[in-house]
């Protein structure tokens, strides 16, 4: 007999070096439902998932699984109790078919070869009852990423998963792709199955979830029902204060062209598409331009190129009227451009240097850093790091703190501070809120308005939809590097900019 509770974890304890992940930590997950987790960065939930799946081991705690105590010692004692997890980054082999992913690891033998043509009708099987839109042959390098996710929700499926574990599944999928999702997990849920989703999108949760659980710094806080709460009370939860969820904001204010993109071209080294198919656009002075899109389609070249990081093989970029193509990135930023990188441990920071040092990277040769004979001046850059850490409320407010100490909250406050304190005239922002816990999202977002207030031309570049569709005043949408549309904020719908990441036109979007 089927006992009501799938998955029951009781006193997890996990501890790792300087940190206790998991701190005596309850866990019920019921068959039949749909079970968000939910806290921020660092507060334990990934861990505790972890040893669910069997890639880390409790000190200390118990496991039972359908109403039986048991030991889950690796993903394969997982699998093999009917545990799936979806983890945020895919683990498929691009060059193999979507029927050879399937079965990778377990796949039906013919003698001393694989019986292909039973794997690909196992495969066909499974597409078939779960009504998804796959062909077993396809590559998976040629499927977009919305099809690779259904691909390693089918991956568990194979393996008779009861249990799916999803972790962040809509961070990379357009409004259309995250209904079919949805409506897939609603089914597997009814069909007696159950699912843990891991998302920071509140308003998703509300909609999909039973029930959610919230952890905060380790330590479950609460489990509460869908009918008794609401995302600002499950905010209070993961934060443990009151938090402001959308940014008020008034009319823009616009003065002249500060940014100019004039038809942009980029080739791919390797493959034919191209990776910028003649962009242009331009931002004014006092405005928010949104860049939506799905990951992957150009964005991160369009910032590179924009900032000087990478060399476009035709078109323009002007700076105040001045094109300053030709320039590097230092010679822009010394012309007032501002660049929030998608990466801030790889080109935001260099994590062994102080806070101190990291508040002032990229004008560290300049006054009144420097003086003569470009010698630092280290009181100079103490009482600016100083200044920042007290009014970005970047913790703690140590200047000689390491920036690889810093969580990556106050890593990325240090970096919207130092760009915005320079005084620039326009700011690029890539990805400014990635894994970023939800009171930090709140400053940022602040600030970029601010920013915009004070008269900079401000680009965000954002996989967040919410994030683009809350801060920017007008919206464009790139699609294998080329511009589908733009849409004021006014227009700008969860539909409409879905219809243009996926690759319709405007006149579609708008129909």
């Amino acid at each position: 007999m089927q006992s009501e509770s799938a998955v029951r974890m009781q006193g997890i304890t996990k501890r790792f070096p300087l940190v206790l992940a998991n701190d005596d930590v309850d866990f019920d997950l019921h068959w039949g439902e749909i079970h968000a987790l939910i806290g921020e960065n660092g507060a334990g939930k990934s861990t505790l998932m972890k040893v669910l799946y069997g890639l880390q081991q409790a000190d200390e705690g118990t496991i039972a699984f359908d109403g039986r105590p048991t030991q889950i010692r690796s993903a394969r004692d997982a699998i093999a109790l009917g545990i799936g997890m979806v983890h945020q980054h895919f683990m498929l082999v691009e060059p193999l078919t979507v029927t050879e992913n399937l079965v990778l690891g377990s796949e039906p033998r013919r003698g001393a070869g694989i019986d292909y043509r039973r794997a690909r009708r196992r495969a066909k099987e499974l597409i078939d009852r779960f009504r998804f839109d796959l062909d077993p042959d396809a590559r998976i390098d040629e499927l977009p990423v919305g099809l690779q996710q259904q691909v390693e929700i089918l991956k568990t499926l194979y393996r008779e998963a009861r249990v799916l574990v999803m972790d962040e599944p809509t961070a990379v999928l357009t409004p259309q792709e995250t209904h079919g999702l949805f409506e897939f997990l609603r089914e597997f849920a009814r069909s007696g199955n159950a699912v843990v989703f891991i998302s920071h999108k509140l308003d998703e949760v509300m909609a999909l979830c039973d029930r959610m659980s919230v952890m905060r710094d380790g330590r479950m806080i609460g489990t509460v029902e869908r009918a008794e709460t609401d995302v600002r009370h499950l905010a209070t939860m993961m934060v443990g204060r009151d938090v402001l969820l959308r940014v008020e904001k008034g009319e823009a204010n616009t003065g002249d062209v500060r940014l100019e993109v004039d038809d942009l071209q980029l080739r791919h080294g390797v493959k034919h598409h191209p990776l910028l198919d003649h962009v242009s656009f331009e931002v004014r002075a006092g405005e928010i331009l949104g860049v939506a899109g799905i990951e992957g389609n150009g964005q991160t070249e369009l910032v590179e190129v924009i900032t000087g990081l990478r060399s476009a093989d035709a078109g323009r970029v002007l700076l105040d009227g001045v094109d300053v193509s030709a320039l590097d990135a230092r010679k822009r930023r010394e012309r007032g451009l501002s660049h929030v990188p998608e990466d801030r441990n790889e080109r935001g920071l260099v994590r062994p240097f102080s806070a101190a040092m990291n508040a002032v990277l990229g004008d560290h040769h300049r006054p009144p850093f420097a003086g003569a004979f470009g010698l630092l001046d280290q009181g100079a850059i103490e009482a600016h790091a100083r200044r920042l850490t007290e009014e970005y409320d970047v913790r703690p407010r140590a200047t000689h703190v390491l920036a690889a100490s810093y969580s990556g909250g106050n890593a990325q406050k240090l970096i919207v501070a130092r760009e915005l304190e320079r005084g620039p005239h326009v700011l690029m922002l890539a990805q400014p809120t990635r894994g970023v816990d939800i009171g930090a999202i709140e400053f940022i977002h602040r600030q970029i308005v601010r920013a915009r207030d004070l008269g900079l031309a401000v680009v965000l570049v954002s996989a967040d939809l919410n994030e683009i569709m809350s801060l920017s005043d007008r919206i464009i949408v790139l699609n294998e590097g080329r511009v589908m549309g733009e849409l004021t904020q006014a227009d700008a719908t969860a539909e409409r900019l879905g219809l243009l990441m996926s690759g319709a036109d405007l006149g579609d979007a708008a129909a």
